[in-house]
């Protein structure tokens, strides 16, 4: 991750996997809901994937390590958080297979790039890494 060609939230791969995450739920997956659950079952699973990329951006504006990588971690909850209604979903027939399969492929790519990043915060955190956008503590 180039310190460079990153100038906002919107550049950091996890962020844009989260808001991949939090289209596929809003396109795809809660469109499929029975009007009913759309407002119930379709709010929850939306609520969280919104939280995912939310608060990536907050945890980005705080411009210390150890704060955003807070932030991602409570991203990366929101993540499996999502993916909890997906399965209650599925388990009373609401939504297939192959999309629950898609959700939690979709999921598990966000957690996967959450994880690194937060890795690389913690680690600058501990050697002092100039902060990614150019700001500095």
């Amino acid at each position: 991750m180039a310190h460079d060609s990153i100038r906002t939230f919107e550049d950091l791969e996890c962020w844009k996997a989260c808001r991949g995450l939090r289209v596929f739920v809003a396109r795809s997956l809660c469109k499929t809901l029975p009007k009913d659950e759309r407002y119930r079952l379709g709010d929850q699973i939306l609520r969280s994937a919104r939280s995912t990329t939310a608060n990536i951006a907050e945890g980005y504006g705080r411009f210390h390590y150890l704060d955003n990588a807070k932030f991602c971690s409570n991203a990366r909850g929101s993540c499996w958080e999502t993916i909890d209604p997906m399965i209650t979903a599925n388990d009373e027939e609401l939504i297939s297979q192959d999309l629950l399969d898609q959700g939690r492929a979709v999921a598990a790519r966000a957690v996967a790039l959450l994880n690194g990043y937060i890795s690389y915060l913690r680690k600058a955190a501990s050697t002092k890494l100039p902060l990614e956008g150019g700001f500095s503590i």
